[in-house]
């Protein structure tokens, strides 16, 4: 046999493709039929000009419904836009900072991570440390500290201030 004459992975199994010798049926209605041989059922959906369709292969025996499959497809495509509609996509953006920046510097990345939350952006606060700078933590908490005071009113921590080999890493989002 040819792989085609089994369902395929992209949807449910279809008229012939149903290999159960019976199922149980369910009419366009919603009636339950009982359950028959599969060749009967192809026989009661073909004389209705609809499709005999697989909608639960693991039940023993399979469940089959006679539909219109073009339809069933259309209405399970329009549930899956609806799902993906009401689900919230938000991004993160990152922003690097040194222990030792100065004043305007910290001004405009302030600016870009209140800018970043406003849009409902997560943000990942990156703190590097090169050669020398690892011996002195404390000033880069001394930043993220400072940084976390003035956009407390916009955000909430989610990841504290951890430090991970020569970066101090915390994640923020928006309230």
């Amino acid at each position: 046999m040819t792989k085609s004459s089994f369902g395929s992975k992209k949807g449910p199994a279809i008229n012939d493709r149903i290999s159960a010798k019976s199922v149980r049926v369910i009419s366009e209605k919603g009636e339950m039929l009982g359950v028959l041989e599969t060749n009967r059922a192809l026989k009661m959906a073909f004389d209705e000009g609809l499709d005999l369709v697989e909608v639960s292969p693991n039940a023993s025996p399979p469940v089959c419904k006679i539909i219109d499959y073009g339809k069933y497809r259309y209405q399970i495509q329009k549930k899956q836009a609806e799902a993906k509609k009401k689900q919230k996509t938000f991004e993160v953006k990152e922003v690097k900072l040194r222990p030792g920046i100065e004043d305007h510097d910290y001004g405009v990345k302030l600016k870009s991570i209140q800018r970043f939350l406003s849009e409902g952006d997560k943000v990942k606060i990156t703190l590097r440390f090169k050669g020398r700078e690892m011996a002195y933590h404390q000033r880069g908490m001394d930043v993220l500290k400072k940084l976390e005071s003035e956009i407390e009113p916009l955000a909430k921590i989610e990841q504290v201030p951890t430090l991970e080999g020569k970066h101090m890493i915390m994640v923020v989002a928006p309230r």
